[in-house]
């Protein structure tokens, strides 16, 4: 477990924990967070192309609130690309969480909700889940180590999918051609090699995974280039290999996404966190 500033002003510290062996489930990827003290003036949640699912069980429940001021607290799902615009902040303090990323394509397998079901809003795991949600809850309580929490998390979203149909695989393989291209794909050109007109690609895609193409493809995009910034590329050259059409282009694609600049973004203690909870390389966005 690594511990790690959380806040602008240093003053509470995050520690976060990675699994130490791989997950039985592809397209599912996880870390653990602890943070003791609060999170002052709240944290941005910046888009990520994956559903997001949280399952608190610390002293406190975390909350996300929108610009409009509405509130979700504890346990909760979002879909991918929640948090565009800027416009969601996670407040907390004394959390403990375990995050689960998982891709669109496995996403409605493990939740027995599709990824279209969750745009916009979160919704509330124990809506989902029901008792299972608390149990969970009470069993990583119970728990002594982050390592048995991602044992015991890895076999039940193992079981959860293992009683579920599959997305529909020309959409799994559209989307994999999407992550695997890091968003530089033409839509007209999936469409053509599914032998699909692009509106039939369209309501497919959207209705599996919860994002229109164009959008995930602008969705990976992004998420690539916001962590190459992290890392400390130049944003001309990240502008130049990430298919945009210069620097203007990125910098407008990361307002629309974070709501500011790629300066401050990376700032922004979501992906101070990000950069160390998370594989942020250049094939670091799950396929599966």
């Amino acid at each position: 477990m690594r511990s790690i500033a959380g806040t602008h002003d240093d003053s509470a510290a995050w520690d976060v924990a990675r699994p130490q062996r791989p997950g039985r489930v592809a397209g599912v990827d996880m870390a653990g967070f602890r943070v003791p003290g609060p999170l002052v003036g709240g944290l941005r949640v910046v888009p990520h192309p994956a559903v997001m699912l949280i399952l608190e069980f610390g002293a406190s429940r975390p909350v996300l609130e929108a610009d409009s001021g509405r509130r979700h607290g504890g346990s909760l799902v979002a879909g991918p690309g929640f948090g565009a615009g800027g416009g969601v902040r996670a407040w907390g303090e004394q959390v403990e969480c375990v995050q689960v990323r998982l891709s669109p394509v496995v996403a409605g397998m493990v939740l027995g909700a599709r990824p279209a079901e969750l745009a916009g809003s979160p919704v509330s795991l124990d809506d989902l889940w029901g008792r299972e949600a608390s149990r969970m809850r009470e069993q990583l309580r119970e728990i002594p180590s982050w390592e048995d929490r991602f044992v015991f998390m890895d076999r039940l979203l193992a079981r959860r999918l293992e009683a579920r149909s599959p997305v529909d695989p020309a959409v799994a393989w559209a989307w994999n051609r999407i992550v695997v291209g890091k968003g530089l794909v033409r839509i007209d050109d999936l469409a053509a090699e599914l032998g699909w007109s692009r509106k039939r690609l369209w309501s497919r895609f959207h209705a599996n995974i919860g994002l229109p193409p164009k959008g995930a493809a602008k969705l990976v995009r992004f998420d690539h280039a916001v962590h190459r910034l992290i890392a400390g590329e130049s944003a001309a050259q990240v502008a130049a290999d990430g298919g945009y059409c210069d620097q203007s282009h990125l910098h407008r694609d990361v307002m629309a996404f974070t709501g500011t600049t790629p300066a401050t973004v990376l700032r922004e203690p979501f992906l101070t966190v990000d950069d160390r909870a998370w594989p942020t390389g250049p094939d670091s966005v799950s396929s599966v």
